[in-house]
């Protein structure tokens, strides 16, 4: 692939960065007043960002060097997010797990996780749309690719897989939390980006629902059951697990 299609990919996805972060702003401004809307697109908008920019990253996986111009957009373009989506999770387990601790309330998890499915779809029509029109080469035959299948093993493995990632992956928030921001967001982007080159060819190293249905809709709609269990179960119970031992990794002071 000619550098010239890793660079029109870059183009598309800040300027999707830079539309999104507007958005944000435009909302803090004139929903301050109205805190359930305000929460719901300011979620729906981020989760946008995550689930756009990385739908056009999976068309990147191929381009030479293997797998270091991956890993590398994976975690330079981990660190943008962490910079620029400041306040949201846009994670339905991320969600969920405040939601269980009792730090948000059912009804604003519920709204912020609808949010984030929400943008899942939008995220992947829109995307759908841009390859639709092959002004650049990565999308070249990218809507012919169908179920791109994630799980490259077997489904009781990539339970495992997801559900451990999930549970580390929350854990390291977590622990992140007392770190300066500043150095959190280059320790969870580098934390992200290992967990990809561990897991990636197994099961795609995704551990967040929302995204999962945003990247490979195709392979749910072709075996339900089977996605459901590795990319939602499984990442949801890994929220579970750390509700009930994180006291007793991380005791809270008071």
């Amino acid at each position: 692939m000619a550098f010239g299609g890793v660079g029109s990919s870059l183009l598309l996805m800040s300027g999707v960065v830079v539309t999104v972060g507007l958005c944000r702003r435009l909302a803090r401004c004139r929903l301050r007043s109205r805190p359930l809307l305000f929460a719901f697109l300011v979620e729906m908008f981020s989760t946008f960002q995550i689930c756009a920019c990385t739908n056009e990253l999976s068309l990147l996986g191929n381009v030479e060097p293997k797998p270091h111009t991956a890993l590398t957009l994976t975690y330079g373009f981990t660190v943008l997010h962490g910079l620029t989506l400041t306040g949201s999770t846009c994670n339905p387990c991320a969600t969920l797990q405040p939601m269980c601790d009792g730090g948000t309330s059912l009804r604003m998890g519920g709204l912020k996780i609808a949010a984030q499915f929400v943008a899942a779809v939008l995220a992947r029509v829109f995307m759908h749309f841009i390859w639709s029109l092959e002004m650049a080469q990565p999308h070249l035959g990218a809507l012919s690719q169908g179920c791109s299948d994630p799980m490259q093993t077997t489904e009781v493995q990539a339970f495992c897989i997801e559900l451990l990632f999930s549970v580390v992956f929350q854990l390291a928030v977590l622990r992140a939390e007392s770190v300066n921001p500043k150095y959190r967001v280059h320790l969870i982007a580098l934390l992200i980006t290992m967990l990809v080159y561990a897991g990636g060819n197994l099961t795609g190293a995704i551990f967040n629902p929302a995204l999962a249905f945003s990247l490979h809709a195709d392979c749910f709609y072709d075996n339900f059951f089977s996605y459901l269990r590795v990319y939602w179960m499984a990442p949801s119970l890994g929220t579970i697990l750390v509700v009930f031992i994180r006291d007793e990794i991380f005791p809270r002071t008071s």
